[in-house]
């Protein structure tokens, strides 16, 4: 079994080890200190360095890293190829998803996902792509795995997420629960919490189309509500 410790820097940045017993992956590893003391308490062994995208934010720690172990850099276009890695003999699936980036990716091991930058805890990312049909497809992707799937994001955008959602829909009773269990030091959600409160997964809702209509905004298909969510500021 593979678990996961999350590591905060440069404010509100989050990257990650995925370890067994022995072994570990870094991703997104901006917290170069603080991962190297957890390597060295745990006892374990950095085998592989790599990322959800090529943004500066969350590659910054990698050279120093791999200078500091013997670790191999893994390029996320070629692990999306793959679409699987193993660590310890366990399975770490790859899933690409253009939209805020075009070599966008998440890690799915076991009921956790790294989301990187595509799907943050109550929001999703910037479509830096332009392409807001493949960043469509790539949330359909993960809005199809598990309710109890764990959302590990890039960066902690719980607070201003929130504010958003109840400015755009005040009615929705699971924004303050979602937010009364926001924990600054461990920043996660479930999917299943993510299709109660993240307006961005929930353009088949009812409520959301019937905000969508009132205010004018195309609401005749799926894809035009994701658009329509995609639109407003």
């Amino acid at each position: 079994m593979l678990n996961i410790e999350q590591f905060q820097y440069a404010s509100d940045k989050l990257g990650y080890l995925i370890f067994g017993e022995r072994f570990a992956l870094a991703v997104d590893g901006g917290a170069v200190d603080e991962i190297l003391e957890f390597l060295k308490i745990q006892r374990l062994e950095l085998m592989y360095v790599t990322n959800t995208h090529a943004h500066y934010d969350h590659m910054m720690g990698n050279d120093q890293l791999l200078e500091h172990s013997q670790a191999t850099y893994l390029n996320p276009n070629e692990l999306a190829e793959k679409g699987e890695m193993l660590l310890e003999g366990e399975k770490i699936l790859i899933y690409s998803t253009p939209g805020h980036t075009e070599d966008a990716i998440c890690f799915h091991a076991g009921n956790i996902l790294i989301s990187g930058d595509t799907l943050f805890n109550g929001t999703v990312g910037k479509c830096f792509t332009g392409n807001l049909r493949d960043f469509y497809h790539s949330i359909k992707k993960l809005m199809a795995l598990p309710d109890s799937t764990i959302i590990y994001a890039g960066h902690d955008y719980i607070r201003d997420s929130v504010t958003f959602a109840k400015r755009l829909e005040p009615g929705n009773r699971d924004l303050a629960a979602f937010l009364s269990s926001y924990d600054p030091g461990h920043v996660y959600s479930t999917l299943a919490e993510e299709r109660k409160v993240n307006p961005y997964l929930r353009f088949n809702d009812e409520r959301i189309i019937a905000i969508l209509k009132k205010r004018g905004l195309p609401a005749g298909t799926e894809y035009e509500r994701w658009m329509s969510l995609m639109s407003i500021d």
